[in-house]
């Protein structure tokens, strides 16, 4: 009998083979990255992400489901216990690190404000910051430490944004959000290559297979999503470091043909360290969808050409002519607060009735306005494939309005406000802020966070934002002073 051999590799190495390089580039970039290495615009734009995400959760935790939810965890996760520590921001409770991160993610896509970045199509910054904010202070985290982490969490996660394409029946909310909190809470943890690396794998198949119908049909589990990211991200890092292993490449198999495809891993490395996610983000002001800003934008122009507020009766009709994902938001009767922020005419409708796409335009009472809910079944929107075409960079919209005398205005945004071609000034995100802190705690307590964040780089630790962010709700009467 003849005998056979083989040249059997021992699996370390199979292993090692079969890791994609991108993965170990960002392994040893992760662990390496320190305060030092941020250029002093993307140390800027980091604390006005912090800032922005504190003020949309502050407002987000004041709704009615949040405050329910916080009520309900409160009797259930040890909330004022040992280990509950960590704020429910704009609540007033504390709670262990992982119902905190939870329930500040909720809160923060409550209202719709939350920013985010266009080319990774999708909100990095709130699937990041509440596992950070719940890892540092328990870690004697600088507040250095903290952007830091911020800001590599908010890397990768968009990075696999941009280098994947979500399957169109996909919600981003609760995807690749997962790997970025898992990243911010591994580098506060001062992991090391190989940890960051295993960590990566570990949190990309942890994340959710998310429905894009939610958003739609105004399923408000969809605001779940980014609090669920950032309670994994901690799981997750909680896993790596006890000595769990995920796939060799799971990013490559989740985001190659789980939930998304056309994953190109080359896009992980490409101005790695050079180009900063974070500095080219968008903020928001309109509470609504981010794909109906740019007709916002257009209709703001518009009553502006006709010279002032544009009552609903007086409208005969509006067209709007836009981009493929913006058009799908077309339902004109929307159930509930959420379906109308994700319905185009209902927000056009809305904006005139109310003069802004503020988070009170979009509430029930508003939602019941007849003159509103005629106007919005006056609205046509259409897809034009000229304008689709020049995604992700552009944003483009164009509307037209017709009035009940005969006249008509039109008008054409490219991008949305607020985009990295057309960005909101510094002081407009902090004025967003003190509108939404500000009937939260009062305006003084509001600015005492504002100047907070803003020297937060020279903090020797997190004690004193901790404290800041811990505070309950005042009284409404407080509130106004």
């Amino acid at each position: 009998m003849t005998s056979l051999s083989f040249d059997v590799k021992p699996a370390s190495e199979l292993l090692a083979a079969a890791r994609p390089s991108w993965l170990d580039r960002w392994g040893v970039f992760a662990a390496g990255l320190t305060f030092a290495d941020l250029p002093v615009p993307v140390v800027e734009r980091a604390k006005l992400v912090l800032l922005d995400c504190i003020g949309v959760i502050a407002a987000g935790m004041q709704e009615p489901e949040c405050r329910a939810l916080v009520g309900r965890m409160a009797g259930s996760a040890g909330a004022g216990g040992p280990g509950g520590d960590c704020p429910a921001i704009g609540a007033g409770h504390g709670f262990p690190a992982g119902a905190a991160a939870f329930l500040n993610g909720v809160a923060g896509t409550m209202l719709e404000l939350d920013e985010g970045n266009q080319y990774a199509r999708g909100h990095p910054g709130i699937h990041v910051l509440p596992a950070a904010l719940a890892a540092g202070p328990r870690l004697k985290a600088t507040g250095a430490d903290l952007l830091t982490a911020l800001v590599l969490g908010y890397e990768i996660g968009s990075r696999i944004g941009i280098a994947a394409k979500l399957l169109v029946t996909t919600h981003p909310h609760g995807t690749w959000g997962t790997a970025g909190a898992a990243l911010a809470v591994a580098h506060l943890n001062r992991a090391d290559a190989a940890a960051m690396i295993e960590t990566i794998n570990i949190a990309s198949t942890l994340g959710l297979a998310t429905s894009r119908r939610t958003m739609l049909e105004g399923g408000t589990v969809r605001n779940a999503y980014a609090g669920v990211s950032n309670q994994l991200g901690l799981t997750a890092w909680d896993l790596a470091a006890s000595g769990f292993v995920g796939e060799t490449d799971g990013v490559g198999s989740v985001f190659g043909g789980v939930i998304a495809r056309d994953f190109r891993p080359e896009l992980m490395v490409d101005e790695l360290g050079e180009r900063w996610e974070i500095a080219r983000n968008y903020f928001k002001r309109h509470a609504a969808c981010r794909y109906t800003h740019g007709a916002l934008d257009a209709l703001g122009d518009i009553v502006g050409q006709a010279g002032g507020r544009i009552a609903p009766d007086e409208v005969a009709a509006i067209e709007v002519d836009t981009y493929v994902w913006a058009a799908q938001l077309n339902g004109p009767e929307p159930k509930n607060m959420l379906a109308a922020k994700f319905s185009l005419p209902f927000a056009l409708a809305t904006f005139l009735a109310n003069g802004a796409a503020t988070p009170d335009a979009f509430r029930e009472e508003a939602r019941q306005e007849v003159a509103t809910r005629d106007l919005a079944r006056r609205v046509t929107v259409r897809e034009d494939t000229d304008l689709t075409a020049r995604l992700p960079g552009l944003r483009p919209a164009r509307v037209r309005l017709i009035l009940a005398d005969g006249r008509s205005f039109t008008a054409e945004a490219l991008t949305n406000k607020g985009d990295t071609e057309d960005p909101y000034s510094p002081d407009e995100v902090r004025a967003k802020f003190a509108e939404l802190a500000g009937p939260v705690w009062g305006s003084g307590h509001a600015a005492a966070i504002a100047d907070c964040v803003e020297t937060i780089d020279r903090a020797a630790d997190l004690s004193t934002l901790t404290r800041l962010l811990s505070a309950p709700a005042a009284a409404r009467g407080e509130r106004l002073r």
